[in-house]
C-alpha cells in the first residue's frame, strides 16, 4: 500500500467519525443550520424584508418566507448581478454558478465562501466514505478524470461567474493536481465533441482508476475509446475502480456501461447542484443517498400531489414519511431562501435520511391524468432490459394525445437502442406492465380503455446526441428531458427515427 492510500484510509476514518455524530442527531443539525443561516442574513436587504429578526421557529419562517422559485427571488439575484452588497447573504457571493434557464433565460445562482467549502468538502466526503467502507484506496495513486465544463471563468461587476463543474475544477486539492485528468488547455475547449475526442487522446495511454461525470456524456468518452483501441474500457484500463456520477439515474445506463467496460466498477452516486450539495451515496449494498443535514442548508419538503395546490403543508425531516414523493425546498448558506429546485425526491430510509431523485416536478407525464414521475418510468425501463438482454443509450417518453387513424391514445417512448431487445413485444409488454404496477392512474386509463398500452419509436444511434447538438446542450452538464407533459422533445427528436429497414 502506497504512503497516499495509507493516509487516505487514515483521513476517511476521521471523516466518518464527524458524519457518524451529525447523523445520530438530525433533527438537532437540521435546527442548528436553521438558526444559523437565520442570524447570519438576518441584516441583508432580504432578512429585513421578511422579519427573519423575529423568525423564532420553522412556522414563523412559513408565514414570512413563501417558496419561490428563480423568476421569483429574479429581482434580488438581479441586485447582487449589479454589484449590491447584503442583498441575499452577507456582503457579495464569490461565484455565479450560470445555468441554462427557463423563460428568463441565464440564470445566476450564488456561491457564497461558505456554500463552496460544504460543496468542496461533500464531494470529498463522498469518496473517503468509500474508502472507510469497501478499505479500497489503491485508486488514489491512478489518474483520474472528471467530465466537467470550462473551468474559464468569466467576471460581473467583481464576481466570477461560470458553469458549477467548471468552478469546482479550481477546488482540486493540491495532493491531487499531479493525479487530475484532462489537461487545463483541454478542458477549456468549448465544443464538447472536440473536448471529447481531446480527451480521449490524453487518457488512452494513462493509468485511469477513477472516471466521473453525468452517465450520458461518460458513455460517449466510453465510446470513443473502444472506437480507438478495440478493447474493453476494463481491459484498456485495468486499475480502473470506481465510478462517480451525478444527474442521472445510472440504472438505465449500466447494462451499456458493463458492457463498454467489461465487467463491473464499484459506483458512487452523488447530488450535487448549483443551489447546494445535498446527499452522496454512503453504501454499496444498499440504494439511496445520504441526505447532508449539517452542510449549510436547510430542507423543507412538500408532497408533489399538493404541491400546485394554495397552501401547501410544508414540513420538515421531522415529518416526513417513507415513500412519499416530495418536493424538495432549500434555504441556504448561498442566500437561496425557501426556494424550490425542481427536484423531487423519495425518502427509501429516515434512520439515517437516505433518497432518491424522483424526478422534476415540470417534468412528468400526466396529459391524461396519470401522474407518471420520472422514477417510474425508469424502474420500468430497467425491468425491460433485464427481461429481453437490451440496452440502451437513452430515452424520453412523451403523450400521444392525437393518434392518427382514430386510435386511443397512448404513451410514445423514443429509444435508442445499443442492442435492441431480443423480443420487442416481451419488452414493450414489460414496459407497459411495469409502469401498470407502478401508477395505479396509469393502470386504470390502460384498464378502462382510455389509453392503448404504449409504443416505442426506435430513434436511430447517436440521434439523441444529433437532436442534443441540434438545441445547442450537447455534453457538459446538459441532460435530455426523460418526460415530459408535451412533444416538444418528442417531436424533433423524431427527426432522428430509425429507418424502417435499418
Amino acid at each position: 500500500m502506497s504512503l497516499k492510500a495509507f493516509a487516505a484510509k487514515i483521513f476517511a476514518k476521521q471523516v466518518a467519525k464527524k458524519t457518524a455524530k451529525w447523523v445520530k442527531h438530525p433533527i438537532a443539525a437540521q435546527e442548528s443550520v436553521f438558526r444559523e443561516i437565520i442570524k447570519k442574513a438576518s441584516k441583508t436587504q432580504f432578512g429585513k424584508d421578511h422579519g427573519f429578526e423575529t423568525i423564532r421557529s420553522h412556522q414563523d419562517f412559513v408565514e414570512k418566507v413563501p417558496i419561490r422559485d428563480y423568476e421569483e427571488i429574479k429581482d434580488y439575484v438581479e441586485k447582487v448581478v449589479d454589484g449590491q452588497e447584503d442583498v441575499l447573504w452577507p456582503g457579495k457571493p464569490i461565484y455565479f454558478a450560470k445555468t441554462s434557464g427557463t423563460t428568463s433565460g441565464a440564470k445566476y445562482i450564488p456561491i457564497t465562501k461558505e456554500s463552496i467549502k460544504y460543496q468542496v468538502m461533500a464531494s470529498r466526503n463522498a469518496i473517503l466514505n468509500y474508502i472507510q467502507e469497501t478499505g479500497n484506496a489503491d485508486f488514489v495513486d491512478g489518474r483520474w478524470i472528471f467530465l466537467q465544463g470550462s473551468p474559464e471563468l468569466q467576471e460581473k461587476n467583481g464576481i466570477k461567474l461560470g458553469r458549477l463543474s467548471g468552478i469546482s475544477a479550481h477546488y482540486v486539492p493540491n495532493y491531487l493536481q499531479r493525479n487530475r485528468l484532462p489537461s487545463w488547455k483541454t478542458n477549456c475547449i468549448d465544443d464538447w465533441e472536440t473536448k471529447v475526442n481531446a480527451i480521449v487522446e490524453e487518457t488512452v495511454d494513462e493509468n485511469m482508476t477513477l472516471i466521473a461525470g453525468i452517465p450520458s456524456w461518460v458513455q460517449m468518452y466510453f465510446e470513443k475509446l473502444h472506437e480507438k483501441t478495440n478493447q474493453d474500457i476494463g481491459d484498456l484500463f485495468p486499475n480502473f475502480k470506481l465510478f462517480i456520477y451525478g444527474g442521472l439515474n445510472y440504472e438505465p445506463y449500466r447494462a451499456k456501461f458493463e458492457n463498454l467496460m467489461g465487467r463491473k466498477v464499484d459506483s458512487i452516486e452523488l447530488f450535487p447542484a448549483s443551489e447546494g450539495f445535498f446527499a452522496y451515496q454512503d453504501s454499496q449494498k444498499e440504494k439511496g443517498m445520504l441526505l447532508l443535514l449539517d452542510s449549510g442548508v436547510f430542507y423543507e419538503f412538500v408532497k408533489a400531489d399538493d404541491f400546485f395546490e394554495k397552501d401547501a403543508k410544508r414540513i420538515t425531516i421531522k415529518d416526513v414519511e417513507i415513500g412519499i414523493n416530495y418536493v424538495m425546498i432549500v434555504s441556504t448558506n448561498a442566500g437561496l431562501w425557501a426556494y424550490n429546485l425542481g427536484d423531487t425526491v423519495q425518502f427509501i430510509s429516515i434512520r439515517p435520511y437516505k433518497v432518491i431523485v424522483s424526478g422534476r416536478i415540470k417534468h412528468f407525464l400526466s396529459a391524461f391524468g396519470e401522474h407518471v414521475i420520472a422514477k417510474e418510468v425508469e424502474e420500468a425501463m430497467q425491468e425491460a432490459i433485464k427481461a429481453t438482454d437490451a440496452s440502451i443509450n437513452e430515452f424520453t417518453v412523451a403523450p400521444q394525445i392525437t393518434p392518427l387513424e382514430d386510435e386511443l391514445p397512448y404513451h410514445e417512448w423514443l429509444v435508442e437502442f445499443e442492442n435492441e431487445p431480443s423480443e420487442m413485444e416481451k419488452f414493450i409488454e414489460t414496459l407497459d406492465n411495469s409502469l401498470q404496477k407502478q401508477n395505479s392512474y396509469y393502470f386504470d386509463l390502460i384498464d378502462g380503455k382510455i389509453l392503448q398500452p404504449l409504443k416505442i419509436t426506435q430513434i436511430q444511434k447517436g440521434g439523441f446526441q444529433e437532436y442534443m447538438k441540434s438545441i445547442g446542450r450537447l455534453g457538459g452538464q446538459n441532460k435530455v428531458q426523460r418526460l415530459a407533459n408535451d412533444r416538444k422533445v418528442a417531436d424533433p427528436l423524431s427527426a432522428y427515427k430509425k429507418a424502417l429497414n435499418n
